[in-house]
């Protein structure tokens, strides 16, 4: 479907975007553009504004100069459009795995079978079967990270926001759980827009990797992911696109910002594989 703007569902733009709180200047001049069904990961030293950016997108920061526009719509509210997924689980613990991933979808007013089809298919896309009647303190942390994911997609949102999604896992948890994401989104085909402090983490997942600088945070470098899908983490090219990562984040003062190159919103350039 294409929107009336003649943008697909999912594109966001930032534009020279700026955030202060009470004098402390977070954000400086931010333009970002973020393609339907893109990956794309932000990263950058502590304090640099990555959570507000994500805050401002999803219309629960208002911004102190610039626009954030999605589908030709200026975003000044939250909205069903945009489907947030936070490191803290979020879950309700009186509710049952499947009420809590139908809450979205209650409170749009969906009922009867057409809220069962949509919570037995995200029960099965995060692979929780057989888990729909437990409570979140019945489950591991991946599990109820799975079902804070599902929650988040079962509304249909064409964007979803992640804000350090699974910082609070264990190692072989957070691998796990990238690895699930991934295969969820080849079959959602939403635009994910994805906050880790993990540079691994964001070269692993991202189609394109937006590096911030320091506070202020501005954009010091959108870097396209040019690597195939399933990415081994130990592979030569993987080691050098993640130091180069950490280059830019633990210099200070650079300045170099060239624009990302062109992509099919699915993270293919110039006919290059993902």
């Amino acid at each position: 479907m294409v929107t009336s703007s003649g943008s697909l569902p999912g594109d966001v733009r930032v534009t020279n975007l700026g955030v202060a709180f009470d004098g402390l200047e977070v954000l400086r001049d931010v333009s970002l553009d973020v393609g339907h069904g893109e990956f794309v990961a932000i990263v950058g030293p502590t304090g640099c504004g990555k959570t507000t950016l994500l805050r401002v997108i999803a219309g629960l920061t208002p911004p102190s100069a610039g626009e954030v526009w999605m589908d030709g719509r200026l975003v000044t509210e939250p909205g069903p459009e945009r489907g947030l997924v936070f490191q803290e689980y979020a879950l309700f613990p009186w509710l049952t795995v499947s009420q809590n991933i139908s809450f979205g979808l209650d409170a749009a007013g969906v009922k009867g079978d057409s809220k069962s089809v949509q919570v037995s298919k995200y029960l099965e896309m995060v692979g929780l079967r057989g888990f729909e009647n437990y409570r979140p303190r019945q489950l591991s942390g991946g599990m109820k990270q799975r079902v804070a994911i599902a929650r988040a997609l079962a509304t249909g949102p064409a964007v979803v926001l992640m804000d350090e999604p699974f910082g609070s896992l264990d190692a072989q948890s957070r691998c796990d759980m990238q690895t699930e994401l991934l295969r969820v989104w080849e079959q959602t085909h939403q635009t994910i827009i994805f906050v880790t402090h993990s540079v691994e983490e964001a070269v692993y997942l991202a189609d394109r990797v937006v590096v911030l600088s320091a506070r202020p945070g501005r954009i010091l470098e959108d870097i396209v992911v040019n690597l195939p899908r399933l990415r081994v983490r130990t592979g030569s090219d993987f080691n050098a696109l993640r130091a180069e990562v950490m280059t830019l984040i633990q210099t200070p003062g650079i300045e170099l910002h060239r624009p990302a190159l062109p992509s099919d919103g699915r993270g293919a350039v110039s006919g290059r594989p993902r």
